[in-house]
């Protein structure tokens, strides 16, 4: 199916000349002068190749059918990581190179997307949003402003993120799973 490049996301697959192509980041430049163009990062399913390619905004691109389908995640072994379609029971299997840095933010029962091309899973699309506990960060200076000032600090899934100076060791915060950015404090 032919869509335009300026409405390709992060998650998407493209195929391009008989080869699957998942985005890694699509961004829509506007010049001052000069056509929009769309600048799209993208991973080679078949063999992991990154590429980056340029289109103009009007220029169409040939989408995959691809199934996508919500999935709860499992765990992870030797063998992949597992998930289980909750409506079937069926459980596939992704592998380390697909889940790339996605791995951080998956927790036991966390639901996902997979795309999936002939029962082997190519993309995934996280939640929004992830909770996890600050387990270390610097004591707060008295005197910083918090509007201002953010503190260093390492996430239980293992992440650095910077927070605001008032959140200690144990708080939940929700960050995001885009960029591991800090949103806001857990509400639990």
């Amino acid at each position: 199916m032919k869509v335009s490049a300026s409405s390709l996301r992060k998650g998407n697959v493209v195929d391009l000349e008989g080869k699957l192509y998942v985005v890694l980041s699509a961004e829509n430049i506007h010049p001052g002068k000069g056509t929009p163009v769309t600048q799209l990062n993208m991973r080679r399913i078949s063999d992991g190749v990154k590429v980056s390619e340029r289109y103009r905004t009007t220029e169409t691109v040939e989408r995959a059918t691809v199934d996508d389908r919500d999935y709860t995640f499992l765990y992870e072994d030797g063998e992949g990581y597992h998930f289980m379609n909750p409506e079937t029971y069926d459980q596939v299997v992704a592998s380390a190179e697909m889940i790339g840095d996605s791995k951080y933010y998956l927790t036991d029962g966390c639901k996902v997307q997979l795309s999936t091309h002939e029962g082997v899973p190519i993309a995934i699309e996280l939640p929004r949003t992830a909770i996890f506990a600050v387990v270390e960060t610097e004591p707060s200076v008295k005197g910083q402003t918090a509007s201002s000032s953010y503190k260093p600090a390492v996430l239980s899934n293992g992440l650095r993120t910077m927070i605001p100076p008032y959140i200690g060791p144990g708080t939940k915060i929700v960050v995001l799973t885009e960029d591991g950015s800090y949103q806001e404090r857990a509400k639990d």
